[in-house]
């Protein structure tokens, strides 16, 4: 059985339980993102499926790691609203606007750091690689990747409070350490 078939026969089996699963676990009913990227993810990794464990249980077992990593992202897209724009964010289409804006204006920040900022910051904070995963990727060792992240993060956190103190207003050409 080829891939798109197996993972499609498992969607027909098990979305309903990873469904119920995800609003559960998320407390909202609007999961259904969610439940496609777990599929989405599913396909992609078959190959680390292993038979000691059902289709269904690694299927939910996905779904557990895509909504903590998604609340991770959230957690540190609040840590910088709150501490650097010191902005409620409201349930509203204005407030959603406003916050796309502003993670925006943080992926534009990242872009203009010094290249070895720019690779840490995309694979421990954007990717949500670990360590290990990241040294990896970066030929580096994990101790320099742990310091680069954290001056990294230092110089990301400067650039974000000179922006917002500035009104705004960036040399797109700079680019900062």
């Amino acid at each position: 059985m080829n891939t798109n078939a197996l993972i499609e026969e498992w969607f027909y089996l098990y979305s309903d339980d990873v469904y119920s699963f995800l609003i559960y676990y998320t407390g909202s009913k609007d999961v259904e993102d969610l439940l496609q990227d777990v599929f989405i993810k599913a396909m992609k990794s078959i190959n680390l499926f292993e038979d000691r464990s059902s289709p269904k249980t690694w299927l939910i077992s996905i779904a557990r790691n895509l909504v903590i990593d998604r609340s991770r992202r959230t957690r540190l897209f609040k840590f910088f609203l709150l501490e650097l724009f010191t902005l409620k964010i409201e349930k509203t289409p204005e407030g959603e606007f406003l916050a796309n804006e502003t993670l925006n204006e943080i992926y534009n920040e990242i872009s203009l750091l010094k290249t070895s900022y720019k690779e840490v910051l995309l694979c421990r904070l954007v990717l949500n690689y670990s360590v290990d995963q990241t040294s990896t990727i970066l030929d580096w060792s994990p101790s320099k990747v742990s310091i680069t992240y954290h001056r990294a993060i230092k110089a990301l956190r400067k650039r974000l409070e000179n922006h917002s103190i500035k009104g705004g207003t960036t040399d797109e050409n700079t680019t900062y350490n």
